[in-house]
């Protein structure tokens, strides 16, 4: 759909899995948010998500929250029959009065989720919240005390809350502590730096692996000689490049066949993927966001017309997560790794077109559409790249999870 932003933000429950993405819509004839009519905006997010992109391709088994104008609550605009997909987010700037009411229980008889987004508890508001499964509450709007009060009111009504615009891993504990059921926010991209915690065995391994795999004065006899190391890596990377993902017409037997037929940054890429996804003690959207991120670089590189540096976009991308995965300052982990000033700048200063790239992928990802740069990247183009990224990743994990079953 040419003009049309569509995205998604993770919401999380207690445990950092996945519960449901908010979906996201915006109008990108021009660079900025532009709602001038919040039913069309409602309407057209439906429809696309529902229609042209495919509920499924967005959120997967997901749940998906959307935001409710009024004449929607109020019937004069039709919903989809989709009550166990989607969960109705009720605005915070809609008054309540009769009508409003009627609709929200309408809506609950009919058996659809009912959300409150951005809430400000106030007694005249109790029968919203009796009716209400989910509260969303903003914590940039709350200081300390008004948080723990809003939290005591509202555990008298049977609804979970919450947590919005968590950012922090010590914002997600401190709601986590105070009885919060789901978190929204970046918080797991973020690295937990506790001062003198050591860092895990397995993630100092993956790392030294990395900078080994990433060092561009290796050549092809020395990348098949690493990945060969590990014998676990040597297998699952010959059955991924083996699988349908690549449909190669003969088999691939060894990894120097491998190099020598994809190519060294593909062999490096595709490392890179299944080092990073061997991680179990983070949360895999972690993963997930680094792989949308990775093929968003890749393709604005292609758009760029700079296919040879597609491999680095790529990479690029997908180490954008690294501070969070090692939970060390972002500075500090790529002086452990021997990349190219290009890439350094990139990822700590978002400088050269590699930073760019990553920065309109970052700021599509956030829904921060207004910060996307027009002369990286067409705008009409960059939603389509989004939902390209989302269809591969998915593909990606798909055939990684069948070469595990087998």
């Amino acid at each position: 759909m040419q003009g049309i932003y569509i995205g998604r933000q993770p919401i999380y429950d207690r445990d950092q899995n996945v519960f449901a993405y908010e979906l996201l819509f915006r109008n990108s004839e021009k660079n900025y948010a532009n709602i001038d009519d919040p039913d069309l905006a409602t309407s057209q997010l439906i429809v696309n998500a529902l229609t042209e992109f495919g509920l499924s391709n967005i959120i997967g088994d997901k749940l998906g929250f959307i935001n409710l104008t009024r004449n929607f609550i109020n019937g004069n605009l039709p919903l989809p029959a989709e009550q166990n997909r989607l969960v109705l987010e009720m605005l915070e700037d809609i008054e309540l009065d009769d009508s409003i009411l009627r609709g929200i229980q309408r809506l609950k008889k009919d058996n659809y989720t009912i959300a409150l987004d951005d809430f400000i508890f106030h007694p005249h508001l109790a029968p919203l919240v009796e009716i209400a499964d989910i509260i969303k509450i903003d914590l940039m709007a709350l200081d300390e005390q008004q948080l723990k009060q809003h939290v005591d009111d509202l555990s008298k009504y049977p609804v979970k809350l919450l947590a919005e615009k968590v950012e922090t891993q010590q914002e997600y504990q401190k709601c986590l502590d105070y009885g919060f059921e789901y978190f929204q926010g970046y918080f797991f991209c973020k690295p937990n730096v506790i001062s003198g915690k050591q860092t895990p065995a397995n993630r100092l391994a993956l790392l030294n692996l990395l900078s080994k795999i990433s060092d561009p004065e290796a050549d092809v006899g020395q990348i098949e000689t690493l990945i060969m190391q590990d014998v676990t890596l040597s297998f699952r990377l010959l059955r991924y490049i083996n699988s349908s993902h690549y449909a190669m017409d003969n088999e691939i037997s060894s990894i120097k066949h491998a190099i020598m037929l994809l190519g060294i940054e593909t062999v490096r890429s595709i490392t890179y993927l299944i080092v990073i996804s061997s991680i179990d003690d983070k949360p895999f959207e972690l993963f997930v966001t680094a792989l949308i991120r990775a093929h968003m670089c890749e393709l604005i590189a292609k758009e760029l017309e700079q296919n040879e540096q597609a491999a680095t976009f790529f990479m690029v991308g997908l180490f954008s997560v690294m501070d969070a995965v090692m939970d060390q300052p972002m500075d500090q982990v790529l002086t452990q790794l021997p990349i190219t000033q290009s890439v350094t700048d990139a990822l700590l200063n978002y400088q050269g077109s590699l930073g760019q790239a990553l920065q309109a992928s970052i700021s599509y990802e956030r829904g921060e559409w207004d910060e996307l740069d027009a002369s990286i990247v067409d705008a009409d183009k960059i939603s389509a790249i989004y939902l390209q990224a989302l269809t591969w990743c998915k593909n990606f994990l798909d055939t990684l999870e069948s070469l595990r079953a087998a």
